[in-house]
């Protein structure tokens, strides 16, 4: 399985990476906080295997209910079907839009994003179907103009992907 062709979008993605991992069997092993070009290894590790911090935005119950439950994927949205989550903690703890009286959290999940999809304006012919070509995550970049925050998100499809590590009160 590759990664998309456009040498770019795969830096892109990776710049302002907080941690990653990589599989070590069953495991993953800590690699770095800083981005290392694998196109340079012998043995290229890629992105599909590595897992990256993100976060989700929404009330301290529902998180309560996630950690126990785990994420159930919404079934539409800008991307359609999957868990929407971000890299950038700003975009989630903006979240979520409603129910904001009540006490808010955010939860910082590793997800193993698999095979990624860039969605970078409306309309694009995969916004909503990238899922059935073969992509695990579909990212839309920031200011790219599809978000009025200007931040980056993410769509996973799996929740099986998703591990909660924290639940941070907001």
């Amino acid at each position: 399985m590759e990664m998309e062709d456009d040498c770019d979008f795969y830096h892109e993605y990776l710049r302002g990476l907080e941690v990653y991992y990589t599989e070590v069997g069953d495991e993953f092993e800590y690699i770095s906080g800083n981005v290392v070009d694998d196109r340079l290894r012998p043995h290229r590790v890629y992105i599909e295997h590595r897992c990256f911090i993100m976060y989700h935005g929404t009330t301290w119950a529902n998180a309560m209910k996630i950690q126990s439950e785990g994420f159930t994927p919404s079934l539409d949205g800008m991307l359609g079907r999957g868990v929407y989550l971000s890299r950038d903690y700003r975009k989630a703890s903006r979240y979520p839009l409603q129910g904001r009286h009540q006490r808010l959290a955010v939860i910082k999940v590793n997800v193993q994003v698999g095979l990624v999809k860039r969605i970078h304006y409306q309309g694009h012919p995969l916004q909503k179907t990238w899922r059935q070509h073969g992509y695990d995550t579909a990212w839309v970049p920031p200011n790219c103009g599809m978000v009025g925050s200007g931040l980056e998100e993410d769509c996973v499809y799996d929740p099986r992907r998703i591990q909660v590590l924290e639940i941070i009160p907001n």
